[in-house]
């Protein structure tokens, strides 16, 4: 079987590259818009690389006549919700045209497991549930990562795919490659361990680990295939929600810390959800994925080896 995971040099992809590269021939596809992370740097350890723009809808379509996969793992995004309110037309250029691209090279029977977001779902104090939670985003990411879901449907019916949709929430762990919230907690605290700068501090998200959500993009491109002209849907999670208080606190125990809290208006989102979780029963039912690791765990490896890049800090100080 052969896997080409675009995005594949990123945060959630480099995990991915490593639990698949023993399972199948494995295609990274990434832009290095970051730089050549260490990892990929020399001869490519059990995996093939190809620089591609999926932007550049006839550089696609050369590289994917070339791989000519299997299956699709596709990660490449503007993930960062700022940089997408910012550049809105890179946003949907790279999160919907991108995918449009590589959908439309595709041979039939190819299986493409797209990483959407749980931001697509109406905000909601429940947790979100593939089927029954209203599809309704409130910011440019979500709208992209929609729009993507209904290329992939419409792609897959008129062209024989076999689609899934993996609908990811907040991860977390070393390796970050975006200013989200633990990195910018983890950099300032070891900048100053006795106070913060932090934004709204009431919402609630579900941390899933790198660890975890590499394993379920796994079974979803290794499992069960749904029939050619179809998709499946599921959410990809912890199934657990914290509030940006309860991991600062969590992060004082954990740590040994004691650090203040102070608001920074700079930080602050126009548009924040107050609620965002994950209901994963569905992804257990159909792939036999379940997390296996725990927050506590995940905080801890972020302290001991950040692993951030060199331009992520600087963009959080």
């Amino acid at each position: 079987m052969r896997i080409m995971v675009t995005g594949g040099a990123g945060f959630v992809g480099k995990e991915l590259v490593g639990y698949l590269k023993s399972r199948a021939d494995v295609v990274v596809a990434d832009l290095l818009r970051y730089g050549t992370p260490e990892w990929l740097q020399g001869d490519p350890d059990g995996f093939t690389f190809r620089h591609v723009d999926i932007r550049d809808a006839a550089a696609t379509k050369a590289l994917i006549d070339e791989v000519a996969p299997d299956v699709i793992v596709h990660l490449a995004a503007i993930h960062y919700i700022p940089e997408c309110d910012n550049d809105p037309a890179n946003a949907v250029a790279t999160n919907v045209t991108g995918t449009v691209n590589l959908l439309a090279a595709c041979a039939p029977g190819t299986r493409f497991v797209f990483a959407s977001s749980g931001a697509v779902y109406r905000p909601d104090e429940a947790a979100h549930r593939e089927f029954d939670s209203v599809v309704e985003p409130v910011d440019i990411y979500g709208y992209t990562k929609q729009q993507g879901e209904v290329y992939l449907r419409a792609l897959a019916a008129s062209r024989g795919l076999s689609g899934v949709i993996v609908r990811l929430f907040n991860v977390i762990g070393p390796g970050e490659t975006n200013p989200h919230l633990l990195p910018a907690i983890v950099v300032q605290l070891r900048e100053n361990p006795e106070a913060i700068y932090l934004g709204n501090t009431w919402p609630k998200r579900d941390y899933i680990d790198v660890l975890d959500a590499a394993g379920g993009f796994a079974a979803a491109a290794l499992g069960s295939s749904p029939e050619a002209g179809k998709c499946e849907v599921v959410n990809l999670g912890s199934g657990q929600q914290y509030s940006v208080n309860e991991i600062v606190d969590r992060m004082r125990s954990v740590l040994g810390l004691e650090f203040e809290v102070r608001q920074d208006e700079s930080r602050m989102r126009a548009v924040d959800r107050p609620f965002l979780g994950a209901d994963i029963s569905r992804i257990k039912d159909v792939f036999g994925w379940s997390p296996e690791h725990a927050l506590d765990e995940t905080l801890k490896r972020m302290w001991d080896k950040p692993d951030f890049l060199p331009q992520l800090e600087g963009r959080l100080t």
